[in-house]
């Protein structure tokens, strides 16, 4: 029989347009906007769900790891895990969907509880409702706290296991740091964005570091100071996460087309503090005139 001139197009198969894992939520993905009704992606969309894909893998082994090290302690309770400046929970709801559902379901438990934490209250509303109506809300938790709220809210758990913070922006980062500092995180994972505050610290002192210092050549330009704020500061982090007994690996979360705010710092707790660390960390703020700086007094 010829078939119908009429016949609607059959509508696109996402996973075979998109590079999804297996059972990720089609319906997940279109109510977080990252796919239209249709099952589309524009390319906008395509860069954002590539860079929370492969952040989720990046989380999945340490993930893994910690689940099975409870495990065989003999320890039911969920892994705590802490988007910090969740914005509108795209990392948390896309990690509740590949590990923390998969794995309740092997384990018949549920393995982790996800805490958004976001000082607008609008985005937690609507990251609240989402939760109800992707039925995981029993797992999925959100807070409009501020860092310092957060880090002594008595409704939040003593301790998380792990503390993500992807694209927190200019000092957000270290507020994600200084809260997982706070409650034990035993591993962090940060992508860093938009850097502002030691470049502007930079740029104040510049005609008093370049009669200082030749490696004041490296910011003389608007365009070095910038980007020479932004590379310090991220080192400086890391100086600061290793002096507090974690070991420290720096790569990039995806290709540079991708995105530029692509650095991943990834932290994992080893309880050995490294006090040469603290004093490389100090010597790079004496040598930069970073001594007054808001990191230096943060730290």
């Amino acid at each position: 029989m010829p078939k119908s001139h009429n016949a609607s197009p059959k509508p696109p198969d996402p996973s075979a347009q998109l590079d999804l894992r297996p059972g990720q939520s089609i319906e997940l993905l279109k109510a977080l906007n990252i796919l239209t009704r249709e099952g589309k992606i524009n390319q906008d969309s395509r860069r954002k769900l590539k860079q929370v894909n492969h952040l989720c893998q990046f989380l999945e082994k340490p993930l893994h790891a910690m689940l099975q090290a409870r495990e065989a302690a003999g320890d039911a309770s969920p892994l705590t895990l802490a988007d910090h400046g969740a914005g509108k929970s795209y990392l948390g709801f896309m990690l509740h969907d590949v590990f923390v559902k998969p794995q309740s379901a092997v384990h018949q438990r549920n393995v982790a509880q996800v805490w958004g934490i976001e000082t607008r209250a609008e985005l937690v509303a609507s990251a609240q409702a989402l939760a109800q109506k992707m039925a995981c809300a029993d797992s999925m938790h959100f807070a409009h706290l501020s860092v310092q709220e957060a880090m002594q809210d008595a409704g939040l758990p003593a301790r998380f296991d792990m503390v993500t913070a992807l694209h927190a922006c200019d000092t957000a980062t270290d507020d994600a740091i200084a809260f997982g500092l706070a409650k034990q995180a035993s591993f962090m994972a940060l992508v860093p964005c938009c850097q502002a505050e030691l470049a502007s610290h930079m740029r104040q002192n510049k005609a008093l570091n370049l009669a200082r210092t030749p490696l004041a050549e490296l910011w003389r330009h608007p365009l070095h100071t910038r980007e020479m704020g932004s590379q310090l500061t991220n080192v400086l982090r890391c100086l600061h996460l290793e002096s507090k007994g974690y070991q420290v690996t720096v790569t990039e979360l995806v290709g540079w087309e991708h995105s530029m705010k692509n650095e991943l710092i990834l932290a994992q707790y080893t309880g050995q503090l490294n006090a040469s660390a603290g004093e490389r960390l100090q010597a790079l703020l004496v040598q930069f005139g970073l001594e007054k700086s808001g990191f230096a007094k943060r730290r």
